[in-house]
């Protein structure tokens, strides 16, 4: 799962890199080495021109993390979904509408897992924290969903009465099998090592999109069925672990599990080894 992550790059790099336009208005989103659920984060979507009725457009836009449907009565809805499983997203009441429509990537530096202690170990064993990132210090695009919800509380012409809100889409990580699928695919050991791990920390993985992904995933076509929605995820799953391949994954203190703190401190990595 990703429970918490890190973007510390500006607003003006996430542009450039994601091939986004420039905002219409100044967007102002201080780094962020420790991310939480309900925080404002950046995202990635496209329109359609409605001039052009062909043409779309690539934006970068703040959302709040955790997906808050148009049907929900209050904002708590969002607190339990800013993850949302890939198997069950075309079916499930607070995504299945999303999926087929307002689809978004979730760009971020890298995220944070625990590792919890191995079976039998003694009570004093505690989790380990791990920053996952990828090795080149490229952005990752999480693949993701937004949805607008609107607080019937706010007059109908103040800004705040809308919403922007998003959930960052998960997979099973990879297990032996898939490692050795994505050796067979030309993914060499350095890469084969990453996936081992990543399947070692934690059951669960958040899912990276490589460029073409991206692409076809922002698309912003209304898909007419769940099953074409469905095929579309099923693309994304496809390409995550050769995606993740390219990360390394560093130990780091335990003072990322406190909100509280927050600066580059927090992904500088231990000595030890996964």
């Amino acid at each position: 799962m990703c429970g918490r992550y890190v973007m510390a790059r500006a607003i003006g790099d996430l542009v450039a890199d994601s091939g986004a336009l420039e905002p219409d208005e100044e967007l102002v989103l201080p780094p962020n080495w420790n991310v939480a659920p309900t925080s404002d984060v950046p995202v990635v979507l496209e329109r359609a021109e409605p001039a052009s009725g062909t043409k779309t457009r690539r934006e970068i836009h703040v959302a709040r993390w955790g997906l808050v449907p148009p049907w929900a009565k209050d904002l708590s809805v969002g607190s339990r979904a800013f993850n949302a499983r890939s198997e069950t997203v075309t079916e499930k009441p607070t995504f299945r509408a999303a999926v087929k429509a307002r689809r978004c990537a979730v760009p971020v530096d890298g995220y944070y897992e625990w590792l919890k202690p191995e079976a039998g170990a003694p009570k004093s064993a505690k989790k380990r924290p791990f920053y996952i990132h990828p090795e080149d210090g490229s952005p990752i695009y999480f693949a993701g969903l937004y949805e607008w919800w609107k607080d019937e509380s706010v007059p109908e012409h103040d800004p705040a009465r809308w919403l922007l809100s998003c959930t960052i889409l998960t997979g099973a990580s990879p297990d032996a099998t898939d490692v050795e699928a994505a050796r067979a695919e030309g993914v060499d050991q350095p890469g084969l090592n990453a996936l081992e791990q990543l399947g070692g920390l934690h059951d669960r993985l958040p899912l990276p999109m490589d460029r073409d992904t991206l692409d076809a995933w922002l698309e912003p076509e209304r898909l007419g069925s769940a099953e074409a929605a469905g095929a579309l995820v099923d693309r994304v799953r496809r390409q995550a672990f050769r995606t993740a391949s390219g990360w390394i994954l560093d130990e780091v203190g335990t003072a990322v599990g406190n909100v509280r703190h927050n600066g580059p401190e927090l992904i500088e990595p231990l000595e030890t080894l996964l």
